[in-house]
């Protein structure tokens, strides 16, 4: 062209050949006739050869028609990785849950004013229909209090003791190019601090926690005539022993949680609105296999953690959330290919296909 402008259909590598190949820049500039450019990398924290670039700009150049250029690339299946926190991002072996339960055990006792053996009646049985034990005396009358409840079975927990930083999580999330999310049904005091110590607090894009999903509920105590402070309970709490017993009773129905929480619908369908999720292009990792069948049923791909046997109707199973690469190489292999390489419009070359 007598402008100076090269022929459309060539390309420029932008490289230095004495150094390995991580980001190779194929086209961009002002002087191009087509009337919009766009940056086009073909971009990897892996080393590629050259016959791998070679072959990623012949196939963008042969695409390449007269008039504006336009490459249409494949979308990675998952934009967003989604995760449970306890005994999902540390093994369950870890003790966290276990005195999770025993503090629950214990505000029961000290804050309802349950006997004991109502305690071990009712704790396990509340958190199996209900998500949480929370939300289970909730929903069968129990007037608690958010964040003393919370302040009490998490706030008192020797996390230093229990956890420790892992750096080879660390690094397997730092390293993939997708989006993370925390679900938790947990509080997000807790998530914070359960993060900082396992070193992954800088590693998700956000925390959907208890907090996030449930407005604070708080109650300023009340105190019989000798000055303490009375038990948080209802006069009409729903007899949850009576249906322990008879479970298929059909005249006996379990009244609703006020508590928004998993493995409920609401709960996740929030999740997706305050985190701009699209299901079906999400991975779900959690430990429960409640919570993942109730996912699945929204639309979610799922992982269940802990396990190396897959449960019907769940899609994956890990053993650790340290074989996430080994299970899905794609994650990473995508964005190898295809993370910036998204359009090409006049690209100008000096190699010939």
């Amino acid at each position: 062209m007598g402008d100076g402008r090269r022929p459309l259909g060539a390309a420029t590598l932008i490289v230095d050949p004495t150094k390995p190949i991580r980001s190779v820049k194929v086209a961009q500039e002002e002087t191009l006739c087509t009337p919009t450019h766009h940056q086009c990398y073909i971009s990897s924290d892996q080393h590629h050869s050259w016959a791998e670039v070679a072959l990623w700009v012949w196939k963008i150049q042969v695409k390449m028609e007269d008039g504006h250029k336009f490459e249409e690339v494949p979308k990675p299946k998952y934009d967003c990785l989604l995760f449970d926190l306890d005994d999902t991002l540390y093994p369950f072996n870890s003790g966290v849950s276990l005195q999770i339960a025993k503090n629950i055990d214990e505000y029961m006792i000290q804050k309802l004013g349950m006997e004991a053996a109502k305690v071990v009646e009712l704790n396990y049985p509340l958190y199996k229909f209900y998500g949480t034990t929370m939300a289970g005396l909730m929903a069968i009358g129990y007037d608690i209090d958010y964040d003393d409840f919370n302040s009490f079975v998490h706030g008192r927990l020797p996390y230093n003791v229990l956890l420790k930083p892992d750096p080879v999580l660390r690094g397997i999330l730092q390293s993939l190019p997708v989006r993370k999310v925390i679900f938790t049904n947990a509080d997000t005091n807790h998530a914070n601090r359960v993060l900082q110590i396992l070193g992954l607090e800088d590693c998700f894009e956000s925390i959907i926690s208890f907090d996030t999903l449930n407005p604070s509920k708080n109650t300023n105590p009340s105190y019989d005539k000798d000055g303490n402070e009375s038990k948080s309970t209802t006069a009409g709490t729903f007899d949850f022993s009576e249906y322990i017993r008879r479970p298929d009773d059909s005249d006996i129905v379990l009244p609703r949680t006020p508590v928004v929480c998993k493995p409920f619908d609401d709960a996740f369908e929030n999740a997706f609105k305050l985190a701009d999720i699209d299901p079906q292009r999400t991975l779900f990792f959690d430990d429960s296999v409640r919570n993942l069948l109730a996912a699945k049923r929204l639309g979610l791909h799922t992982v269940a953690v802990g396990t190396s046997v897959r449960t019907t109707g769940v899609d994956h199973a890990l053993e650790s959330i340290h074989n996430i690469r080994e299970a899905f190489p794609d994650l990473w292999d995508a964005d190898d290919k295809h993370q910036f390489v998204h359009c090409m419009v006049g690209i100008e070359t000096s190699v010939k296909a």
